[in-house]
């Protein structure tokens, strides 16, 4: 018996959430008195597999099919469910994206497990198995009691910091028997977003609304971005205008992210938006409405207008890292 997690990778390198992921399953492993095995999907280097002994995996189960390296939520899920029986696993790790949403619910329904999609915390095992999870968009949070054989657990990304510990992962070939059916989908080509910094893994957002007033004027929010280390973000509006790809859209119809630093600049804050990015550590809004409804919800706010106030930023960033040496 072990817990299993699903881990993701983009070009062979396993990203910043599926570590989280790993490390998270570990924690509940450790309380269980079991082992972590994660399953690895596609093409991925056995090094890179083994690394995820760093973060509590003691096995890597590797399902070779290239076709992997693109998302299919039926294979995926017929890999996942296989990989549990064959372990035994009691508890199954995913991460709440974009994968997790196709992937989980459909081996929950294949293993008859309950479970819990957004949780915040490590399940609670002295009682029963009850996991926290946010509701009513980040309002406010619920505990779920699974009382379940097999339990699936979808775990919001950055809810905790990743910490490299040491080990190696055992790794091994897994075949579940793939066929072309278990493939609805045929994915002709990808179109990678643009970026130094993937905005779901990022740890530092800047972002910006219909306050910037054209696109002509994002090289402000760009220039603090660079500084900082930070990916790009926008509202609806700006996607919708064309003015920022619509990959950098965050909010209830676009991406959710949960940053440690979110810097808000011309949006207004509309519960759409603040649904997206309500679960950031510390929220800073610059904006020149005083009744703008983000400053309700930010840890920190400027008032006055953007093409004053984040170049000044910016160059007190530059200021404080030419003083950090």
């Amino acid at each position: 018996m072990s817990v299993l997690v699903l881990t993701e990778h983009s070009q062979g390198v396993f990203k910043k959430k599926s570590l989280e992921a790993v490390q998270y399953a570990a924690k509940i492993a450790q309380d269980m008195g079991t082992t972590v095995t994660a399953i690895a999907m596609g093409s991925v280097g056995a090094g890179e597999m083994a690394n995820l002994g760093n973060y509590g995996a003691t096995k890597v189960l590797h399902t070779t099919d290239a076709r992997l390296d693109n998302l299919s939520s039926k294979a995926y899920a017929k890999v996942l469910a296989a990989a549990a029986q064959k372990e035994s696993a009691k508890v199954i790790v995913g991460t709440h994206d974009t994968t997790g949403r196709a992937v989980l619910p459909r081996v929950a329904a294949r293993l008859q497990a309950g479970m819990v999609a957004g949780a915040v915390a490590y399940p609670n095992l002295s009682n029963g198995f009850i996991v926290k999870k946010n509701v009513f968009s980040g309002k406010a949070f619920a505990n779920v009691s699974i009382t379940s054989d097999v339990k699936v657990i979808g775990l919001m990304p950055n809810t905790f910091q990743v910490n490299k510990g040491s080990g190696t992962a055992s790794v091994e070939n897994f075949d579940c028997g793939l066929s072309d059916g278990d493939f609805k989908v045929a994915v002709k080509s990808v179109n990678k977003a643009s970026g130094d910094v993937p905005l779901s893994e990022a740890e530092l957002v800047v972002s910006g609304g219909r306050g910037m007033k054209g696109p002509e004027n994002w090289h402000v929010l760009e220039a603090l971005a660079k500084e900082l280390g930070a990916a790009t973000a926008c509202s609806r509006p700006v996607a919708d205008s064309h003015w920022r790809p619509h990959n950098e859209h965050v909010g209830q119809t676009g991406g959710t992210i949960r940053p440690n630093l979110y810097i808000a600049v011309g949006i207004s804050g509309a519960i759409q938006h603040l649904a997206g990015v309500n679960g950031s550590k510390t929220i800073v809004v610059v904006n020149k409405d005083p009744e703008a409804p983000f400053f309700k919800a930010a840890d920190y706010g400027i008032l006055g207008d953007a093409m004053e106030i984040v170049p000044k930023i910016t160059e007190a960033v530059k200021k404080f890292k030419v003083n950090q040496g």
